[in-house]
């Protein structure tokens, strides 16, 4: 089966398009590099030539909240009318748990503009939301010296390679025309996270543990932003990953 990896060059397409060839699919990394801008549509009526499934894991340069919300919004009509084109029989998109529940935050207003579109098109899709990323703990701490405050409320994280693993999953089934998330095997609060990422990192910063302190400017319920009650749950533990991690 040909499938198409928008963002094949980025953290989680370069997870991805190797697991999807072990699993015997062509797999087509799709990005600016190879030629296939989705921002402007250049090549994507050729990279889509024959795909059965196009599985996009792009991010926007910039997260200002106008750019972020043009680049979603703009590449997503772009990928769509050339998925319509070709006849792609199955639209795969990564999204982020929770994005609905925090509206403060434009990068999440953005995902959920470009959910809305996946949602409205008539080509059957399937919107992967995953949790945090490991590999983003440090950027949720920052790179201010001193007292670092982050909220109580709690968080799932997961491996790259887990989010990469469950995509390749999805990308092979039918259709589910609805969302499905994934998460790690553990839920800590964002402060208790971040503060075994620094310890780990010998970072001597302090974390202290606000619940009034926002996550990126967004403010957090009780769910924080761990997923609903059944999702794909990673089978990297915290510890086993910044053991391995340089």
């Amino acid at each position: 089966m040909k499938i198409v990896v928008i963002g094949g060059s980025g953290l989680i397409g370069k997870k991805l398009i190797p697991l999807l060839r072990e699993r015997g699919h062509d797999a087509v990394s799709a990005s600016p590099s190879s030629g296939v801008n989705a921002l402007t549509g250049e090549g994507l009526g050729e990279a889509f030539a024959g795909a059965q499934v196009v599985v996009d894991v792009s991010n926007s340069p910039s997260f200002e909240d106008g750019a972020v919300l043009a680049f979603f919004e703009t590449s997503g009509r772009n990928i769509m009318a050339a998925a319509r084109a070709a006849g792609v029989g199955h639209h795969v998109a990564l999204s982020v748990v929770g994005a609905d529940r925090l509206p403060d935050s434009g990068y999440m207003r953005a995902k959920v503009a470009q959910e809305a579109l996946i949602k409205a098109s008539a080509i059957p899709y399937t919107i992967v939301r995953a949790t945090q990323f490991f590999e983003f703990l440090g950027a949720i701490a920052g790179s201010d010296d001193g007292e670092i405050r982050l909220p109580t409320a709690p968080m799932q994280p997961l491996a790259a390679d887990d989010v990469a693993a469950a995509l390749a999953g999805v990308a092979a089934e039918p259709p589910h025309n609805g969302t499905v998330e994934v998460a790690g095997p553990e839920s800590l609060s964002i402060a208790d996270f971040v503060g075994r990422f620094l310890a780990a990192k010998g970072d001597g910063r302090k974390v202290v543990a606000d619940p009034q302190a926002r996550y990126f400017g967004a403010a957090l319920d009780g769910r924080g932003l761990n997923p609903e009650s059944s999702p794909i749950v990673g089978s990297t533990r915290f510890e086993d990953w910044i053991g391995r991690t340089p």
